[in-house]
């Protein structure tokens, strides 16, 4: 299929959740009730999304299900919510984002090779009607950049820069040093 495999998307996430952790550490406690706007997720509610998220791919995936079907992904969007609810402090936030984000790059490193380009079934007018796993175990990673990009703006918000931001600072005033 390609020369990506289960340890390259492990490695991978790691890394995007690592910067997920960090962006957690560095906005306050009492700045995780903050919402952008009305009908938006609290930055703690997004990090708890965040943390209880992966398990429905494991599920998913571990089984190797050929189809998605409405039943098990919304009753595994339930158990994620709730365990999602009980995350009411930053310590467990940031202890469940290791955790569980340890567990899902396990996951990952273990899947074998060759299940990534077997095709799992959408629903009925779903598009596209099918996807590889590969794709779908990729989502997971793309999935939490999505919501990372928007606890970045909510830091920029709050008068935080965001840390990527200022290593990409650092190195550009770097290189701008040893031009001079």
């Amino acid at each position: 299929m390609h020369g990506y495999n289960g340890k390259d998307l492990a490695r991978a996430f790691r890394t995007v959740r690592a910067n997920t952790i960090k962006i957690a550490e560095e906005i306050p406690e009492d700045k995780y009730g903050y919402r952008v706007a009305e009908g938006t997720r609290s930055v703690a509610e997004t990090l708890a999304h965040l943390a209880t998220g992966t398990g429905w791919a494991v599920e998913m995936h571990g089984q190797r299900l050929p189809a998605v079907e409405f039943g098990l992904f919304m009753a595994a969007m339930q158990r994620a919510g709730a365990a999602a609810a009980a995350l009411t402090t930053k310590a467990q936030l940031l202890d469940a984002l290791r955790t569980e984000g340890d567990k899902f790059a396990a996951f990952l490193e273990s899947f074998p090779d060759e299940a990534l380009a077997e095709r799992v079934k959408y629903p009925e007018g779903m598009q596209p009607p099918d996807k590889s796993r590969f794709e779908m175990l990729l989502s997971a990673k793309e999935h939490e950049m999505h919501h990372r990009g928007q606890l970045m703006v909510v830091e920029r918000l709050l008068g935080i820069v965001p840390h990527l931001t200022r290593e990409m600072q650092a190195r550009m005033q770097q290189a701008q040093s040893q031009r001079a």
